[in-house]
């Protein structure tokens, strides 16, 4: 999930704050008083006005300078009050300098620093991508491909010689049938975790009016439902992380009547279980103090003036028995919805002890959202971002493999999340045995991110990742709102367009075999050789199970992850 998803109970370690912290609260924004300095501007663009007003008004008074200074300010006011670029809107006029920059990267980034395909995390070929998908503009690419197909690591889906036009257009994943009172048909494609705190209201605001102008659910990361999640009326998967916000008592404990309360709301479509995150797993969400404000410690009960360290893990239930438990409990307590969990995978052995207990205690996840270590956040130890956790693929082909091995891969859906920006990103992790899949930096994109890097500091020049209301008020929300449905449209539609040129009517007729990569000069190999899987049931045959689980599955516990 991304970015930043704070969400956390306070450290109990920390000296409590004085009765009259607010006053001793450190400001923020400190040194970087957005609001100031978009007044500073005008100001002092008025005031040039005035003196050239004054110099013109002299018998040999150069009339130019009263035109160049009536154009700034011209300029200046028009950025303040439009409403496409939130760049401008926060900082008028030098904010152009900016889109100059932009204007002349490409060949700067050519020949100097780097191409359209080098960039980290994301490079100018995907985020130009998703700006004209956003926008409604072309967005096709001239004179062929400007990667290396030779290169170690290019990947491709294989086409048909005999396309075909899919009917679904905008394909739909149903999600706790058979299981639930309340069963949800969710989009291919949905928003992934992002809390209100870590983004603004103004980003969440159009986040979930895009999701419901455009059909899709938004997940409301792990901060707890905010007013700005539910006042646009777009579905909700409600994510509860080890914080339980918007569901816990003073104490910090699951408090079920909060939860019932809230899940019942009619937004709320699917309850999420957060147990990791791709960006820092095992070690619980971040909100920086800087990013606090007293709504943000209203709707989660936490203090002022410090960083909000979830734990790292749930104090609700232990094992993945007590999971398995707690989801069967929050599924009643709302009336019926689909209940999932959300991890990046670690320890193989935890999964298959997740299998094992399914089998044990007949019962059952809705969905798992498998995340890999690609996926995004505002704040994480570098270590964690770095060096921890399992890749989307390679997590995503284990888990699918564990549950044909055990005869489960039917009774769950599987949401893959992590980097995923394009309809062929789509396809490959569909592919590896997903059946939909999250989004979150691709929404940002969409919603204007410039990819700035400034998500943990308060100070995102767009708006979206702060809680500085100077900036916030740069995004402005029909507009990007907008924006969002439009992105979600177009990636859709083309990866159905994906499936057409491969020979596939729907989504279910992607297979492993369909992707290829190249692992060497001269060689080249399908999923299904990179990413080889057990026929249904090989794990609870008699017998032994296949490598690499006939010394794992003999060891995976039931009530213990390992």
């Amino acid at each position: 999930g991304f970015p930043g998803n704070g969400e956390a109970l306070e450290d109990p370690s920390r000296a409590p704050l004085p009765p009259d912290h607010e006053s001793t609260l450190p400001n923020p924004n400190r040194g970087c008083d957005h609001g100031s300095m978009r007044k500073y501007i005008l100001a002092a663009l008025l005031l040039l006005f005035a003196l050239s007003i004054l110099l013109a008004l002299r018998e040999d008074g150069p009339l130019w300078a009263l035109g160049a200074s009536g154009f700034l300010l011209g300029v200046a006011l028009i950025d303040v009050t439009q409403k496409g670029h939130a760049v401008l809107r926060n900082f008028p006029l030098i904010g152009h300098g900016r889109y100059l920059m932009e204007a002349i990267r490409p060949e700067i980034n050519q020949y100097f620093i780097e191409s359209n395909t080098d960039g980290r995390p994301f490079n100018r070929e995907l985020r130009s991508l998703v700006y004209q998908r956003a926008k409604g503009v072309l967005d096709t690419l001239p004179f062929g491909t400007q990667r290396d197909p030779y290169g170690e690591g290019h990947e491709w889906i294989h086409h048909s010689l005999e396309p075909v036009h899919p009917e679904d257009r905008s394909p739909r994943v149903r999600i706790g049938e058979g299981r639930c009172a309340l069963p949800y048909e969710a989009s291919i494609l949905n928003i992934s975790a992002m809390s209100f705190g870590a983004l603004s209201k103004n980003a969440i605001l159009a986040l979930n009016g895009g999701a419901r102008d455009g059909g899709f659910a938004h997940n409301t990361g792990e901060g707890g439902l905010s007013p700005y999640h539910l006042e646009p009326g777009g579905d909700l998967i409600w994510q509860i992380g080890t914080g339980y916000f918007g569901c816990r008592t003073e104490n910090g404990d699951f408090d079920p009547e909060r939860f019932a309360k809230q899940a019942r709301l009619p937004q709320v479509r699917m309850i999420e279980i957060k147990l990791s995150q791709g960006a820092k797993p095992g070690h619980g969400g971040i909100l920086p103090a800087a990013k606090i404000t007293e709504e943000i410690a209203r709707i989660r009960g936490i203090p002022l003036g410090r960083d909000c360290v979830s734990p790292p893990f749930h104090r609700a239930f232990e094992g993945p028995a007590g999971l398995l438990e707690f989801a069967a409990r929050l599924r009643d307590l709302s009336g019926g919805k689909p209940v999932g969990a959300k991890l990046c995978v670690g320890d193989p052995l935890e999964i298959l002890a997740l299998c094992k207990a399914m089998l044990v205690t007949g019962l059952r996840l809705d969905y798992l959202a498998i995340d890999g270590t690609e996926g995004g956040t505002g704040a994480a130890p570098l270590e964690f971002a770095n060096s921890v956790g399992m890749p989307l693929l390679d997590g995503l082909a284990f888990v699918q493999a564990a549950l044909v091995g055990a005869n489960l891969r039917h009774d769950l859906k599987l949401i893959a999340a992590g980097k995923i920006i394009t309809g062929f990103q789509m396809a490959r992790v569909l592919a590896l045995g997903a059946d939909l899949c999250y989004m979150a930096r691709g929404m940002m994109f969409a919603l204007g991110c410039i990819q700035a890097l400034r998500c943990n500091s308060n100070h995102c020049p767009v708006g979206i990742a702060t809680q500085d209301p100077a900036l916030a008020r740069g995004l402005d929300v029909p507009d990007k709102r907008a924006r969002v449905a439009k992105f979600h449209k177009a990636t859709v539609e083309s990866f159905v367009e994906l499936l057409g040129a491969a020979g596939v009517p729907e989504p279910g007729g992607l297979r492993p075999t369909m992707i290829w990569r190249r692992t060497g000069p001269s060689e080249v190999r399908n999923y299904s050789q990179i990413y080889p899987q057990p026929l249904p049931g090989d794990l609870i045959r008699n017998g032994a199970p296949p490598p690499p689980f006939d010394s794992l599955w003999p060891q995976a516990p039931v009530r213990r992850w390992r």
